[in-house]
């Protein structure tokens, strides 16, 4: 991956996810290699018995792009690990644990929206989801969008619940990630699930509804719903 580097690369990259100061990515590092040329790279790796020891060792790199490749085979191997033919409940949860124990380290929207669903969605699906309640209320911006993208997960599975739940949670949020994280779990929902469901929970909640989330969580719906919608908004601000 370091010989993949490319300096022009990791410029573009850091204006990207914003690792000047007061960006919210600020005091990471970029060395310029692309998701396309990572996933290259990842896959001689992807069916290697590689040691979780060894991945929790190298999450912990000052590079942006080895935590993203790190991330994407634990993510790989999760997925695997719940498979009918490939079944292994005891990798799977020392995945979800050490994932929880690193999250210091998950700390951008990339390397969470490829992480967390297949990880921790994936491990809590058939058990008590009370640590997302405990993370939507972390101060750490990064654990509450883990949180939300974890319900992805669940969302595939025909459940959504936990994402109108953990949603009406983070209405008052400062952060845009998090209104962005829950506008789309929302637009999932309401796509792949029910959109009576979703235009529920936005009769209850609109005018509370940061204007990015509102967004995000209409853009499936017809053109004249979101016009009602945002009108609603605009009301409320007005």
């Amino acid at each position: 991956m370091d010989q993949a580097a490319d300096p022009a690369v990791a410029e573009s990259l850091s204006r990207y996810f914003q690792l000047k100061p007061g960006g919210y990515g600020f005091g990471d590092q970029m060395i310029g290699v692309k998701l396309s040329t990572i996933r290259t790279l990842l896959k001689p790796y992807q069916r290697a018995s590689l040691a979780l020891p060894d991945f929790e060792k190298a999450l912990a790199s000052p590079v942006h792009e080895h935590r993203l490749a790190i991330l994407a085979l634990l993510a790989d191997r999760a997925a695997r690990a719940q498979k009918p033919r490939t079944a292994d409940p005891a990798e799977l949860a020392a995945i979800y644990e050490l994932y929880l124990r690193n999250t210091a380290f998950i700390n951008n929207w990339d390397l969470i929206d490829g992480s967390a669903p297949q990880i921790v969605g994936g491990y809590l699906f058939d058990k008590p989801r009370d640590i997302l309640y405990e993370l939507i209320e972390s101060p750490s911006l990064w654990e509450r969008r883990i949180a939300l993208l974890a319900t992805l997960w669940f969302i595939a599975a025909g459940q959504s619940a936990d994402t109108y739940a953990l949603s009406a949670r983070v209405l008052n949020d400062k952060e845009d990630l998090i209104h962005k994280a829950s506008g789309w779990m929302l637009r999932e929902a309401g796509k792949r699930i029910s959109e009576d469901e979703l235009l529920a929970f936005l009769n209850q909640h609109t005018p509370a509804m940061p204007r990015t989330m509102l967004r995000y969580a209409l853009e499936r719906l017809p053109p004249d719903v979101r016009k009602q919608y945002l009108s609603i908004k605009r009301s409320v601000r007005d």
